[in-house]
């Protein structure tokens, strides 16, 4: 029954290959644009991350996490033209800011480093009037870098 499974495993792969090099999906590949959403969703993980990771001393982790999270901004720039320049401009000075707390190893500078760039996120949503997605340093909840209830409480 293994010898089954590894065999349908390759069958798969090999046809998935094929129709790869018939560039039957290099068509798709290239007109496929990630939803703005899905795009905010990976920097949401990334920001919570980033955290964890600075948090941790994990200055390596927390680097790459950095990394990561300006490459979401900036492709959410390019691929969504609505998004005010100045928004990305600010956070990626903010990111910045956060880099030079990394790279000095420096946890307190850190903390308030990823709390003004958490405020950047913010004042982004309520530039774009998307005031209700609110971001607050995480918790160790899952989402926990995310405000879900309403402002003013219920």
């Amino acid at each position: 029954m293994k010898f089954r499974g590894w065999m349908m495993t390759l069958l798969v792969a090999g046809s998935t290959t094929a129709v790869a090099q018939s560039g039957l999906c290099a068509w798709a590949a290239e007109q496929y644009v990630p939803q703005l959403g899905d795009i905010m969703n990976a920097a949401q993980v990334r920001h919570q991350k980033l955290y964890f990771a600075g948090r941790a001393h994990n200055w390596e982790l927390a680097a790459y996490q950095s990394h990561q999270l300006r490459g979401n901004l900036r492709d959410a720039a390019v691929l969504y033209p609505g998004i005010p320049i100045d928004d990305v401009t600010t956070l990626a000075k903010r990111l910045q800011t956060v880099d030079d707390a990394i790279a000095a190893k420096n946890s307190a500078q850190f903390t308030k480093a990823f709390g003004d760039l958490t405020d950047g996120c913010n004042q982004c949503h309520q530039s774009m009037e998307r005031s209700f997605i609110v971001m607050k340093q995480p918790s160790d909840q899952v989402f926990g870098n995310q405000q879900f209830a309403p402002k003013g409480g219920r």
